[in-house]
């Protein structure tokens, strides 16, 4: 009876043993099966457990850990610091952020577990994940930057196409010019416009986009000839991710993307290089473009308006501009005559420039009938731009609010074929400043972008960029 009894007992015992076994291993698969991280020591801070989202979220395996001291994980960079520690030493919960040598950052809370005697027997800490929070924060900062950049870049086309400067026009010649950039508008065609630097092909450009069926749609200028040539085909067409050295991680679209079911205005075609002319060409006869890198085609349907001062017809005797593409531009072409041409204009342009320039200054100068003659039998080689250029200085320079024929620097400033300065009235220096300043503004003037003006005087574009800066820093003193 007694052995029977014994052995019941030891039946009872094993039965409660093996229900404790199975109570902890169904404890083990509910921890485990947690979302957060969950790492637990004992009360002297020795690794005891960890769960498998901690691994999965900090990045550690559980064996490095597993029986390690936390001052040992912390003294050796596993972790950049404890809360364990933490609250061993303050005997409450903490809250912290940790590091660990994977790279990966989270956020932890560790708290004790007390005995009947008061002291922690264990620690749990929580492990829950903020690398992805921060990676998001990131992209966020970034998307954010990216939006306020692309704003500032709808903001900028805004405001380019609403500050459509009237073109003024008076001369009869202008007019029929005028009228005929009028009639182009409304049909779907490419157009060419020629003329020298400063004439306004850029306004008759944007009068052309104002009058067609595009004008609600974007208008880009691009500028052929300020675009360095190893980055000009990136900047029309657009890149892939990792195209090149230093390209965004992202990619990149390119404008004609941009200007998808506007108008793309050319402005001094005849710099493009060579290889760029053929990619040019496709846009114009399939109406599609390839990004940089990549291998999808992309379908677009823009507008071309072209624009230069230079002589097509003979760049493609000399072969440096593709006779293909010349005539793909040069569907419908338009003249605007240099101011010279057409002086009825010139009094309604003084007109309207001072009129501007005195609103934005918060003047009220008037030109005299002196001056007004003097400006109108100078040949204004830099034509409207020149002009306008001219008259915002007079503005702010001359004293007073009659502009006389003596507050005009046309002879000193930008001198003319058959004049030339008073050597006897300045020194060495200054004639030689003088001098250089008239040939790089002659040269700018009659090329109209920097890269042509600098190969014409045989000097580094920068160089140019750098002495005509000096050269209008020193006239604004």
């Amino acid at each position: 009876m007694q052995s029977k009894e014994k052995i019941d007992f030891n039946s009872l015992l094993k039965g409660d043993i093996e229900t404790l076994q199975l109570k902890i291993k169904h404890l083990h698969q509910i921890i485990d099966s947690s979302y957060d991280g969950i790492y637990i020591t004992d009360g002297d801070g020795n690794t005891i457990f960890a769960n498998k989202s901690y691994e999965k979220i900090t990045g550690m395996k559980k064996d490095e850990m597993i029986g390690k001291n936390m001052r040992y994980l912390e003294k050796k960079n596993y972790i950049s610091r404890s809360g364990t520690l933490m609250v061993l030493e303050n005997k409450k919960s903490v809250t912290i952020e940790q590091k660990f040598k994977s790279g990966k950052t989270v956020l932890i809370s560790s708290n004790p577990i007390f005995n009947d005697k008061e002291e922690i027997i264990m620690v749990v800490t929580n492990v829950r994940n903020v690398t992805e929070l921060y990676e998001l924060k990131e992209k966020f900062k970034k998307n954010k930057e990216l939006t306020e950049k692309y704003y500032s870049h709808l903001e900028a086309m805004r405001k380019q196409l609403l500050n459509f400067s009237d073109i003024i026009v008076k001369d009869e010649k202008m007019l029929n010019t005028l009228e005929m950039a009028r009639k182009v508008a409304k049909v779907d065609t490419t157009v060419l416009i020629l003329g020298e630097t400063g004439v306004g092909k850029e306004e008759f450009s944007k009068y052309i986009h104002k009058n067609s069926n595009r004008a609600n749609k974007s208008f880009i200028k691009i500028d052929c000839g300020s675009i360095p040539s190893n980055l000009i085909e990136a900047e029309l067409f657009g890149y892939e991710k990792g195209a090149f050295t230093g390209a965004n991680k992202d990619g990149k679209i390119g404008l004609f993307e941009l200007a998808d079911c506007g108008t793309v205005f050319l402005d001094e075609v005849g710099e493009l290089p060579i290889d760029m002319q053929v990619k040019l060409l496709r846009v114009l006869q399939e109406g599609e473009i390839k990004r940089v890198g990549g291998t999808n085609t992309i379908h677009i349907d823009v507008r071309i308006i072209a624009a230069t001062n230079r002589d097509l017809k003979k760049m493609v005797e000399k072969k440096i501009f593709r006779e293909d593409l010349y005539y793909r531009l040069n569907v419908v072409p338009i003249t605007i005559l240099p101011l010279r041409e057409r002086k009825d204009d010139i009094k309604p342009l003084i007109d309207h420039f001072l009129s501007g320039f005195n609103k934005k200054y918060n003047l009220d100068k008037v030109i005299t009938c002196g001056a007004l003659d003097s400006l109108k039998e100078y040949r204004w080689p830099g034509n409207v731009r020149e002009l306008k250029n001219i008259i915002e200085r007079v503005v702010i320079m001359s004293h007073g609010n009659n502009i006389l024929r003596s507050d005009f620097p046309i002879k000193e400033i930008w001198g003319n074929e058959n004049t030339e300065f008073n050597i006897k009235s300045i020194n060495l220096k200054e004639a030689v400043e003088k001098l250089e300043n008239n040939l790089i503004e002659r040269a700018f003037n009659r090329h109209g972008n920097v890269r042509a003006a600098a190969k014409e005087l045989g000097i580094d574009a920068s160089t140019l960029v750098r002495k005509r800066k000096r050269y209008k820093d020193k006239h604004k003193i």
